[in-house]
């Protein structure tokens, strides 16, 4: 079977900076491989052109470009932030105030973001919003191991069910 829209993917990959010779970003292996509904907006939209019409057993190498993938790093998303809206109960959480330290945060319309702690001053914390991996160009290579028929219950959840089903 091809991989096509609503297939479920099973795959492997190496995704290093730039190209195959780059740093070392993620690795996916066979004991946990990375699955995924396929042609659902799980993946880049260029990582889903270059799997579309693969097949188990198949291997793939490509680069995106960071235009392709997370955008170039905007310096409008690095901002100060008053360490008061921090606090709780008056006080702060000194084992999250450190420098490279993710934030779980939420923006004016309550929707879920992430800020990297880039910088601590005295009253201000220097955060950056940007997708880590923005203005990074990315270079995968891989293994497809299965392509399946997503299920009814997938489809409607929207996301693969391990093997023994319903499992998040």
């Amino acid at each position: 079977m091809k991989i096509t829209k609503d297939t479920v993917v099973s795959m492997t990959y190496i995704l290093s900076e730039n190209d195959v010779q780059g740093n070392l970003i993620q690795e996916v292996s066979k004991d946990q491989p990375f699955a995924v509904i396929f042609g659902q907006g799980g993946l880049l939209p260029k990582f889903e052109n270059e799997l579309e019409g693969l097949a188990a057993g198949d291997s793939f190498g490509f680069s995106l470009s960071s235009e392709e993938s997370y955008g170039q790093a905007d310096p409008k998303a690095v901002m100060e932030l008053d360490k008061k809206i921090f606090e709780v109960e008056g006080k702060i959480d000194e084992e999250m105030m450190k420098v490279g330290n993710a934030i779980p945060m939420q923006n004016d319309q309550g929707q879920p973001l992430s800020g990297t702690i880039v910088e601590i001053k005295d009253d201000v914390l220097i955060m950056d919003f940007n997708h880590p991996l923005a203005g990074v160009n990315l270079h995968f290579t891989g293994d497809i191991l299965e392509v399946r028929e997503a299920t009814k219950e997938e489809l409607d959840h929207g996301h693969v069910h391990g093997p023994e089903g319903h499992n998040h």
